[in-house]
């Protein structure tokens, strides 16, 4: 009997998304009727579908993945079914890496075809590296060449991803105009080289936002199609992403349903929204805002850890008080900054909102 990598019985922390929604791809792949670009598991409108969620005819209920404007969806789907590569582009938290991973689950069945790039990325693993025992035994050959994701996605013509290619120095960058414009990967040590077949294409993440960024150069940002992932548009849409994804994430980790706490959720949005819109929701004031990006994904960590604390150390229900560390830590950055205009707003706006006296002394308590 074969035994699971991780051990028999394991439950895997987080799945991915082709293990976490197997169903509702099935249930798609059994529904879709309509035509499929070569090696794709589902046909453009199936793989939107998923993304953005519905009901199939036999009543299964496909979850939506990603909360935002349809077309920017149908923009990105119709670019991996022509030959030309898809950037997505946006700010931290945006959700950059979730679509990422759900289009290549969806349209590959498999998104784990993935290089992640930071400052040390090196070359090898955009295009390929070497087994040094058979190199040193046998010398260069195919068998001594290990593939890297990229390659492996171009000669099986599945769906590879890049997450955060900004990061990735410039010269690292630049090895893939070749992949993605002439669709070979040349491998001079053997003479030869890997040609892509049909169903390969590649999904890039990328913000101008962090710090350490390395700019495209516009040999390769014409190999890519932009699509620019947004902020949720208003308060109710960033409500429910960050309700869905806590009670995803909740479950997983045993913790209270997200519903019980949808008062403090709605506080922790707001709070993120009016400081890094630089005003009030009602538009009366205008506020300072902090250093950090105070993205939705950020308030997704502060809502999940407050849950974790109403559970372990509190009766099980969210209160001001299990998010108030959260919200200080994701606001204050720069100690000397930040701290002055989280003070700011907490006395010119959360002191004198109507409701919010718990909330306003739990993160006075916190901040002193």
């Amino acid at each position: 009997m074969t035994m699971p990598e991780n051990g028999a019985g394991a439950e895997v922390l987080r799945p991915h998304a082709e293990d976490a929604f197997a169903q509702e791809l099935k249930a798609l792949a059994a529904a879709d009727d309509r035509p499929r670009p070569v090696r794709w598991k589902l046909s453009p409108w199936a793989v939107a579908t998923y993304l953005l969620g519905g009901e199939l005819a036999d009543g299964t209920v496909i979850t939506p993945k990603y909360v935002g404007p349809r077309r920017i969806v149908e923009v990105a789907v119709t670019t991996l079914a022509t030959d030309r590569a898809l950037l997505l582009l946006g700010v931290p938290g945006t959700a950059k890496t979730w679509v990422s991973e759900h289009l290549a689950a969806a349209v590959s069945g498999d998104s784990t075809l993935l290089v992640q790039g930071t400052a040390g990325t090196p070359e090898e693993a955009m295009r390929y590296g070497w087994n040094y025992a058979r190199l040193l035994a046998h010398g260069p050959s195919r068998e001594a060449l290990v593939p890297s994701p990229i390659m492996r996605a171009m000669t099986e013509g599945m769906t590879a991803r890049v997450e955060e290619l900004t990061r990735i120095p410039a010269d690292v960058q630049d090895s893939l105009i070749t992949v993605l414009s002439e669709k070979t990967l040349p491998i001079p040590e053997l003479g030869q080289e890997a040609q892509a077949v049909r169903g390969f294409n590649l999904i890039a993440t990328a913000n101008d936002r962090d710090r350490g960024v390395n700019e495209l150069s516009s040999a390769l940002r014409r190999r890519f199609n932009t699509v620019v992932l947004p902020l949720p548009a208003t308060a109710d849409a960033e409500v429910d992403i960050v309700a869905r994804r806590v009670d995803q994430m909740g479950r997983a980790l045993d913790l209270p349903p997200a519903p019980e706490g949808l008062e403090e959720i709605r506080r922790v949005v707001t709070v993120f929204r009016e400081l890094r819109g630089g005003i009030t929701d009602d538009g009366r004031t205008k506020v300072k805002s902090p250093s950090g990006t105070l993205s939705t994904a950020e308030a997704i960590s502060v809502v999940t850890n407050g849950l974790a604390l109403a559970a372990h150390f509190g009766d099980g229900v969210l209160r001001p008080s299990d998010v108030a560390a959260g919200i200080l830590g994701a606001v204050v950055r720069d100690p000397a900054a930040d701290r002055v205009v989280w003070q700011e707003y907490l006395e010119a706006v959360v002191r004198e909102r109507e409701g919010w006296k718990d909330f306003y002394r739990a993160c006075r308590e916190v901040t002193a």
